[in-house]
């Protein structure tokens, strides 16, 4: 199998990796998420055709939901991940973005940032009728790496209920589908995973 983008990605980026040690190199791979899958422009026309998709599973959340919040919604999280992937400099699949960002060539672009960048813009909304989370999902699962993303649901229901709003997937081209349809991750709340944390590590410190 070629591998043209990675060959392109490796002439350039040669004498970067020299200079940076074994450890040092995995330890930048692995952080954050993990795919590679190239960065994909949206053409006018498909772009707003996946709004309406996207608008009319948000609307299948639950019957209070308003149609006018379903489509900003919608809108925002299709439209703004593809102004986020020009302000990250994204240029190379999510792998390779990945390296650049922790090692410091590019400024932003992990799975959190694009978890907090899209869930902050989708707050100013001030949706009465629509809920926001933070999913984390492989927090605890051996050779998987922890992943961030947004979840929308009915106001009120639980991230379970809800549609995984995942942008950083296919580089800023929107991933959706149900929370527990989302083949390649089980999802569980943000303030969960961070309990979790909190709790392992003073079990650590209390250890003799």
């Amino acid at each position: 199998m070629q591998l043209y983008w990675f060959e392109s990605f490796m002439i350039p980026i040669i004498p970067l990796l020299r200079s940076i040690s074994l450890p040092a190199l995995l330890a930048c791979l692995l952080q954050a998420c993990a795919s590679t899958t190239p960065v994909i422009e949206s053409q006018p026309l498909a772009e707003q055709q996946r709004i309406n998709e996207l608008e009319l599973a948000i609307l299948a959340l639950g019957a209070d939901i308003d149609p006018g919040e379903a489509h900003d919604a919608a809108t925002i999280a299709i439209e703004y991940p593809l102004q986020l992937a020009h302000e990250y400099q994204l240029t190379d699949p999510p792998l390779m973005h990945n390296f650049l960002v922790n090692v410091g060539v590019k400024p932003r672009g992990l799975c959190v940032d694009w978890t907090y960048d899209l869930l902050t813009r989708l707050q100013q909304e001030r949706f009465r009728s629509l809920g926001l989370h933070w999913g984390i999902a492989n927090y605890d699962r051996l050779f998987r790496i922890e992943h961030s993303t947004v979840i929308i649901s009915a106001r009120g229901d639980p991230l379970a209920s809800g549609l995984v709003l995942d942008p950083w997937r296919h580089s800023g081209q929107l991933f959706w589908a149900k929370t527990l349809e989302d083949s390649q991750y089980l999802w569980k709340p943000h303030a969960e995973i961070h309990a979790l944390k909190r709790e392992r590590k003073t079990l650590r410190q209390e250890r003799p």
